[in-house]
């Protein structure tokens, strides 16, 4: 079943990568990298981009399963709030250009905050369930691909996109484009991780919460059985 699994994340990626890449070289500008908003526009965004429209999509998908996870394996639920409320979070970091130009400015920066906040608040007063539920957890599959989608979108994207080290690479030959194009890629394969990731964390905490646990008083009288049994010899 886990071999089927990754053999669909596999075809999965590589279909929408293929996809991508096949409608830029059939029709340059289809993805629409680099969008001039208005005359006076000097930088052009990416924002209209599937590549980008398409990283929101892949969070709501997450905060779905993570709200799924949370309503029917209370066990997890700690841990299923936390991973849904940040991929709230980065839904909001996202979609950042529109709630600023087409609903409010900073809209996305007060949204983010109070999401943050909450899930902070929510996080420490449950931080012994969530404690007990990361334990069951860790290590994993799942927790490893989230923290690898973190790493690419936190860590590699942000020194990969930052703009003085394509002028240092590409001197009098700089396009915008080709550092936005770049940095939109590496963002959405750290969202694929974070996807599969999730994806594998719904699994492992359904395989969870189908164990059958066995009550301490049960595990006591085992271990004083053994012990009487091992006493008349």
């Amino acid at each position: 079943m886990a071999l089927i699994r990754y053999l669909l994340y596999f075809a999965g990626i590589a279909f929408f990568t293929w996809l991508f890449t096949w409608l830029e070289i059939r029709s340059p500008g289809s993805l629409r990298l680099h969008v001039l908003v208005n005359p006076g526009d000097l930088h052009g965004t990416s924002e209209f981009s599937p590549v980008e429209l398409i990283q929101p999509l892949i969070l709501a998908i997450c905060g779905v399963l993570c709200g799924w996870v949370a309503r029917d394996f209370p066990a997890q639920r700690p841990v299923a709030f936390l991973f849904g409320g940040l991929a709230l979070i980065f839904m909001i970091r996202e979609l950042d250009y529109f709630l600023d130009n087409y609903v409010a400015d900073n809209l996305w920066q007060t949204l983010a905050v109070v999401a943050a906040s909450l899930l902070i608040v929510y996080t420490y007063r449950h931080r012994r369930r969530f404690r007990v539920a990361w334990l069951r957890l860790w290590p994993s599959p799942g927790l490893t691909l989230l923290f690898a989608g973190a790493v690419v979108h936190f860590v590699y994207v942000r020194f990969i996109g930052h703009e003085p080290l394509w002028l240092a690479i590409l001197g009098d030959d700089y396009q915008r484009v080709v550092k936005l194009a770049v940095e939109e890629f590496f963002e959405l394969m750290g969202y694929f991780f974070w996807l599969v990731g999730t994806l594998e964390y719904v699994f492992q905490a359904r395989a969870i919460s189908t164990r059958e646990p066995q009550p301490a008083a049960v595990r006591r009288r085992g271990g004083q059985r053994q012990k009487s049994v091992s006493g008349r010899y």
